[in-house]
Parts: C-alpha cells; structure tokens; sequence
C-alpha cells in the first residue's frame, strides 16, 4: 500500500501554492519549477486584502513566474460566518491587544487551498512560511487534518533562507525585486493587516510610517477634527454604519475600515508567545475591528450581569488562543461558539 502511495507521487507532478505575490511566495514558484521540476497550480485565497488591480497584477506575476496555473478563491463571508462573527461575539484580543488579524485569516487560506489541492489531485501542496513564526504550525496542520495524503513542501524554511538571498535567487533567472517593498512582510485580510520587518525582530523600534500599507492622509483637513460614526448591532454583529444598512456585516467592516484607517486607528505592535514556544513581535493595522470589538464590548458593559461578563472574558480568551494556535478544528471551538 506504501510502494503504490509513492509510486503515485512519482507520476504526479502537480503541486499547489498558497500564493500571496509576495517575496516568498514568488522564490517558491521558481524553486519548485527549476529545482524540484514540479508544476506549480497558485492560489491566491482573498480574506478581503485585496483590490481587483491588486489580484490582477498578482496573476500577471504569476504566470511570469511560470505556474501551470493561477486561481483566487474568494472567502471572504465564509470567513466571516465561521470565524470572525465569533471574535466580535468574544471581543477577541489577544494579550489584550491584538484582533487576531492574521492568526485567523491564515485558517481559512489553508483549508482553501487543501480542497484545490485535493480537487485537482496534487500530490504536493506548498506554503511560503519561515521556520520562525507560527504561520507554519497554522498551515501544516491545516493540510495535514484536510488533505493528509498530500507531501507538504516549505522552501523557505527547509532552506533556512534570509530575504536578500531569495532576492538573489531570483535575479538569477532576470526576476527583478524591489529591494525596500520587500523589506517588510504584509498580509492584507478584512479582519486587519500585519507588518513585520527588521524593527519588529526587536523589543525597542517601531515601525516606519512607510512599512504600512495605509498611508495617513495627512493633507486632508478633516482629520483636524473629530469625525462621528454610528453603528448598530443585531444579536452581537454589525448590521449597518452611520444609519446605511448593509447586505452583510463584512460590507460594514471593509466600510468602517475604509473611513478610520486614514486616521491610524489600530496601529499597534503586539509582543506574544509563538506557538513554537519563542517570544514574537508583529505590527499591524487593523481600524474596523478595534472600533468593532470595543462598540460591542462597551455595549455588553451596559446589558450583561458582573458574572456573565466575567465567564464571557474567560471563554473568549481559550477561543482566541486556540484560534491563534491553529486549533480551528479542535471540537472544544464548536461548543465555545454554541
């Protein structure tokens, strides 16, 4: 049953990308095609980072790499429906700072791209991540719980690699990289941005203004003054913003960022525990969801009893954790969201 297993792999040379257009991601297309002579199915998977000029132009570097394919899947309000609604529900911080911007979005990217990797037969399936971080944990647990008979291939961190010699790497084959954008690590999703570069590998720097992908928009008058927003809640989610109802709460998030974020709300850096057992440091940006979960928060304040709100924070920090820690299908996060 082994032999005809690897026989199998043998002959099939398909392998999928969980592709992002980033450094890492664009290193690991060459690498599996010039070195492993693989061919490579990329997928973006959009948790709401990303404009269509943006999944354009990640699709034209794509196919300029080389892949044998290129598809987005779009997740958004499954994310929504299967993760975020609970972190509100929870007003979900962790260490009291962080909405879980990435730690969440990365569960649903994972599972996105082990059913494509599934549905088309890979026999490999592929991530971008480091040695370092946790992402790696996320996503190979991920692929291992949907697609276990899958090989998981990491380049990054087999490679044990540094930034500049995947710049260097694909310069060798007229793959030109801008040296400055790819000095910081950004991943874009509905439920906030993370930022990590060289500052964020200390204790004591912060980050650049430039490192973030939201530019202040220091020109404009109206942020010499205060600027008031309404918003309401049914049963716990966002259902409309300054008086305008929306289809689905994830309209009322990508709104509310689109106003506040000019304004540097949720800019913070967060200093925590790696699953791997280091400590870790990440900036981020992240407006809708920290004025979200501190409406809702203020709101159970003034309709929830002193012990409901207590066994409530209880709850809500196990469910982060958890979600922080991969732990998506752990059946204790089924009954924590009942």
């Amino acid at each position: 049953m082994t032999q005809s297993k690897n026989k199998t792999k043998t002959m099939n040379n398909k392998v999928v990308l969980a592709y992002s257009g980033g450094l890492d991601t664009s290193y690991c297309v060459k690498y599996l095609t010039e070195e492993k002579k693989l061919d490579v199915y990329a997928i973006t998977v959009n948790t709401g980072g990303f404009s269509e000029e943006q999944l354009d132009a990640i699709e034209t570097r794509a196919k300029e790499l080389g892949v044998k394919e290129f598809i987005v899947k779009d997740v958004i309000h499954e994310y929504y429906e299967k993760c975020i609604k609970y972190l509100i529900f929870g007003n979900v911080l962790k260490n009291n700072t962080y909405p879980l911007s990435v730690s969440a979005e990365r569960v649903f990217q994972a599972i996105a791209v082990a059913e494509y990797a599934k549905e088309i037969g890979a026999a490999y399936i592929t991530h971008g991540s480091t040695g370092a971080g946790n992402d790696q944990v996320r996503f190979d647990m991920v692929f291992n719980i949907v697609m276990p008979e899958a090989t998981i291939i990491t380049p990054i961190r087999d490679n044990k690699l540094s930034r500049e010699e995947e710049i260097e790497y694909l310069k060798k084959y007229g793959i030109e990289i801008d040296a400055k954008k790819a000095a910081y690590s950004i991943n874009q999703g509905i439920w906030g941005t993370s930022v990590g570069g060289k500052e964020t590998l200390t204790s004591r720097y912060t980050l650049p203004e430039e490192a973030y992908p939201t530019p202040l928009n220091v020109s404009n008058d109206t942020l010499n003054v205060s600027t008031e927003i309404t918003l309401e809640f049914e049963k716990g989610e966002p259902i409309s913003l300054n008086g305008k109802k929306y289809v689905h709460a994830s309209d009322v998030i990508i709104e509310l960022n689109n106003i506040a974020s000019a304004y540097a709300i949720g800019r913070d850096v967060h200093v925590g525990d790696t699953i791997i057992g280091i400590k870790g440091r990440v900036g981020f940006e992240a407006a809708a969801p920290l004025i979200i979960i501190k409406a809702h928060h203020l709101l159970e304040k003034h309709t929830l009893t002193k012990q409901q709100l207590f066994w409530k924070d209880q709850l809500s920090n196990v469910y982060g954790s958890n979600l922080h820690e991969g732990l998506f299908y752990e059946p204790l996060m089924r009954d924590l969201e009942a």
